[in-house]
């Protein structure tokens, strides 16, 4: 699958609950206007639009059927697949971006290569194969069966996998589909830039080597990660200011 430099792409995001305000969305356009040299439009799903620049187009989340699981695990970015956004989007290849993600590199490339349904590979898990679904990129009218599985066995699902990335990752490999970006690409700040324990209380961050996209996963996100933080045991790094390089309007 492969976008053409004249043919438009489209870049995702969603935002849903209290969790993240618009700036986070603005910011996330901010970073893909400036390593992005294609054209790209870029689409919010969103329950709540207001703050949110002009340049993006916010639409509404897809319907999700009930789940069973109490605590939120990011189900609902399945709704990514659904029918709905493939009407929304038409014919385009779409690079799902979350809202906590910081761009620090050329994105072009990832519009490229590899084939398949790039995933990132989960940076806890080197002996199993376990996806991590911060980044990916796919064609929305012709995943729509993600969706669909999902939605006639919802209860199940969130029984048996313990959030939607497993649950990805099990159906793209199952099918043969599932492909992973290449290693440097998409880092983990936690893992890639933040010294071990106890050595972050003096050493600080490193800006990862071939990063396109640092991944924010749990604790600290951007805002924190550029101030640092002075806590108790895990809860303290130092500053990495070089984030506000990239992590601005």
């Amino acid at each position: 699958m492969t976008a053409t430099a004249a043919a438009p792409v489209t870049v995702l995001c969603m935002k849903w609950g209290v969790k993240y305000g618009p700036e986070y969305v603005n910011r996330l356009y901010a970073m893909v206007a400036r390593r992005l040299a294609r054209p790209f439009r870029f689409v919010c799903l969103t329950d709540a639009a207001a703050g949110v620049r002009a340049e993006v187009t916010c639409a509404p989340l897809p319907p999700m059927p009930p789940l069973a699981q109490p605590k939120e695990r990011g189900w609902l970015k399945i709704g990514s697949f659904s029918p709905e956004v493939a009407a929304r989007l038409g014919e385009t290849v779409v690079l799902y971006l979350d809202l906590d993600v910081v761009v620090t590199g050329p994105l072009d490339a990832l519009f490229e290569a590899p084939c398949g349904f790039p995933l990132i590979r989960d940076w806890y898990h080197p002996l199993r194969v376990v996806g991590n679904s911060s980044v990916y990129r796919y064609r929305p009218s012709e995943r729509t069966d993600i969706y669909e599985t999902f939605r006639r066995d919802a209860d199940a699902i969130v029984r048996r996998f313990r959030n939607e990335q497993e649950f990805l990752t099990d159906y793209l490999a199952a099918r043969g589909e599932l492909s992973f970006w290449p290693a440097d690409w998409c880092p983990s700040y936690r893992v890639g830039c933040l010294p071990p324990w106890p050595m972050r209380l003096w050493q600080a961050p490193r800006r990862p080597h071939g990063a396109r996209i640092i991944v924010f996963h749990g604790d600290p996100k951007p805002p924190e990660a550029i101030g640092g933080r002075r806590g108790l045991f895990l809860r303290s790094w130092r500053p990495a200011p070089w984030i506000a390089d990239d992590w601005r309007d």
